[in-house]
């Protein structure tokens, strides 16, 4: 193939990954912008990334300057990036009523940013003028969430709000009701200013710059090249690849869609051509992009997060996702290899596997990902000084790496693309906390909590699927981080005030937040994967949902006993719930597959499932009988398969 023919197969694949993204992925349908608008776009994006990396650092001004500030900035990028809906393409084009918006919008935060100390001072007296600044504000935060993130979020701070000026706040006088409502959402730290708008100015923002900086060194190209190293010449090994690689890149993106596309474009060809059928090879590197949310030590930048909700160390919350996040993709793994034996599919040629010699001379570019980890959880520095020094150690490593080597051409780059990455998770922050904020000065918090603890009574089980189905249809096409803000704010308490430990509680809601990235009928992260594999969406969303078993089986299991996130046990418990659980998963996972050493029956495949349950659920009794289940299949299982090969 010519040198044309190979460049022009490059701009077409990269045109098509585009169209996926722009389908499945709100952050990529953006204004077109050229020339010079262009330019100034990408500086302002770069700028802001600078401020709020130096804001993090160094501002020692009033903490309301600060957030004001931000929103400010978030609102003007995002009606300067997002236009009011899909296919509007116009190249240097902002309709009029977008540029007042825009205005609006942004004034109305600059207005509380240089009246901070004025604004503080004078207590609950506000004007007219104030209220209808901060409704600017509201209205303006809203649209650019609409347009950025989609409209699950909104709706549901919609029905929030109207609740409170319906029935929820007590004065009897309507706008006295507005009034009240703006002031809360708009001038206190009780609503849009409050902790998910807090953290992500002030953590977050700077993790997904220095997410930015890691891709520009190529970071994901060196994962998927060790995935390969490690598994790619075992039977289904571009699958097992396809696993590895997408956790280890999912932990830095912090997008399920964005991680899905970028590493499903190199994987699920490959799974194609090895011999899977399309609808599986799309749902492994959904399952596999969307667990990448679990795996710490990064977790898409939740765990710093779950770490200011909770006031526990950054260090405990990794330590204990470990196990939770082993089961997870130990159970996809186990899927993709019976799979793979099922279809009697080969691994990928010796041949073609990167050599480990030469690969591992890159492993340079892990330092600022370990160096993290180890600045962060030693309590050497603050969470944000150790992500700035981890992007100066980005800028290092990318200027030893003769191949990749990072020019301040990809300085800006990155600088721009964290900035464009900032604008929908703060505008889902600010939203989120619009929500937690109305619920609050309702009351509407305590009454969902007593509704759903007298319903479920004494029965944690009724209450933990409650909250699951809760968490999974709120967390219907929203980024992770304000996913779990929103779960934090409603569904959390409400398992903490059933009795499960609040470390717990969190995990739980966390976990069934993201999955709904890959549950019908949205699952957003399944369809981009089968946008890729030329597979049936929904086919791909339940295929999605079989291999990401343990993601609706594990949280059960830590709510009922902690000892699986390690809160209140010792190293014997934490041994025997690791294997149990580890053997649980092979189980389950063998018993959905339908084959081990040969096809099962559908009593056999029972059997599997059950037996596995069992050993999930921490109890002696359960495991011995878990155990004896399995361990009888298995014999079964080995012996069909012995006269299946002698036939």
């Amino acid at each position: 193939m010519s040198d044309h023919q190979n460049d022009y197969t490059k701009t077409q694949l990269d045109d098509d990954l585009d169209a996926v993204m722009r389908k499945y992925d709100r952050e990529s349908n953006t204004r077109i912008w050229q020339g010079t608008p262009r330019l100034i776009e990408r500086i302002i994006l770069a700028g802001f990334s600078l401020y709020c990396i130096y804001v993090t650092l160094f501002a020692t001004f009033l903490e309301e300057i600060r957030l004001t500030s931000f929103m400010a900035l978030i609102v003007l990028l995002g009606f300067l990036t997002y236009p009011a809906k899909k296919g509007m393409q116009k190249v240097n084009y902002m309709p009029w009523y977008d540029v007042v918006l825009m205005v609006g919008g942004t004034g109305s935060f600059l207005y509380y940013t240089f009246n901070a100390l004025t604004i503080i001072q004078q207590g609950t007296r506000f004007t007219t003028f104030q209220i209808i600044i901060g409704v600017v504000g509201v209205i303006a935060l809203m649209e650019v969430t609409r347009r950025s993130v989609g409209w699950p979020i909104l709706i549901v701070a919609a029905a929030f709000i109207i609740y409170a000026l319906s029935y929820g706040l007590t004065n009897p006088d309507f706008f006295g009701r507005v009034r009240y409502l703006i002031r809360n959402l708009f001038y206190t730290k009780e609503g849009i200013m409050s902790t998910p708008i807090n953290v992500c100015s002030k953590y977050i923002v700077v993790f997904i710059v220095f997410g930015a900086f890691l891709e520009r060194t190529g970071i994901s190209d060196f994962f998927i090249s060790l995935a390969n190293c490690a598994a790619g010449r075992y039977a289904g090994g571009p699958a097992k690849v396809a696993v590895i690689s997408s956790a280890l890149c999912g932990m830095v993106s912090g997008s399920s869609v964005g991680n899905t596309v970028t590493t499903g474009s190199v994987t699920i060809p490959m799974m194609k051509d090895t011999g899977y059928k399309p609808e599986f090879a799309g749902a492994v590197e959904a399952a596999a992009s969307t667990g990448g949310q679990i795996m710490p030590p990064i977790m898409g930048a939740a765990a710093f997060l779950m770490a200011d909700f909770v006031g526990v160390p950054y260090s405990n919350i990794i330590v204990r996702a470990i196990l939770p996040a082993v089961l997870y993709f130990t159970g996809i793994f186990i899927s993709v290899h019976l799979e793979a034996k099922r279809l009697g599919l080969k691994g990928i040629p010796k041949e073609k596997l990167p050599k480990f010699g030469i690969l591992i001379r890159k492993i340079y570019l892990l330092l600022p990902l370990v160096m993290l980890v180890i600045w962060v959880s030693g309590n050497m520095m603050t969470m944000q000084r150790a992500a700035s020094f981890a992007i100066l150690l980005t800028i290092a490593v990318g200027l030893v790496d003769s191949e990749n080597r990072i020019t301040p051409f990809k300085i800006f780059e990155a600088l721009e693309a964290g900035g464009r990455g900032t604008i929908t998770v703060g505008a889902a922050c600010g939203v989120a906390g619009i929500i937690s904020g109305t619920i609050t000065m309702t009351g509407l918090a305590n009454e969902l909590i007593n509704a759903i603890v007298n319903v479920a009574g004494d029965r944690l089980i009724i209450a933990l699927v409650l909250t699951m189905l809760c968490c999974i249809v709120l967390g219907m096409g929203v980024p992770t981080t304000a996913n779990y803000c929103i779960m934090a704010a409603t569904c959390a308490p409400i398992l903490i005030r059933m009795g499960v430990p609040v470390l717990a509680a969190h995990f739980f809601v966390f976990y069934f937040g993201i999955v709904a990235d890959i549950t019908p009928p949205v699952a957003l992260a399944a369809y981009a994967g089968s946008a890729i594999a030329k597979s049936n969406p929904m086919k791909t969303a339940f295929n999605a949902s079989r291999l990401a078993i343990a993601v609706f089986i594990v949280p059960y299991v830590f709510a009922y006993s902690p000892s699986m996130l390690l809160i209140e046990t010792n190293a014997l418990e934490v041994i025997q719930i690791s294997l149990t659980s580890l053997i649980g998963i092979f189980g389950v996972s063998s018993g959905l597959e339908g084959y081990l050493f040969a096809k099962m029956n559908p009593v056999i495949r029972a059997v599997f499932v059950i037996g596995g349950l069992m050993l999930i659920v921490p109890s002696l009794m359960t495991d011995l009988i878990g155990l004896g289940l399995i361990a009888a299949a298995c014999v079964f299982q080995f012996t069909m398969g012995k006269k299946a090969v002698a036939a």
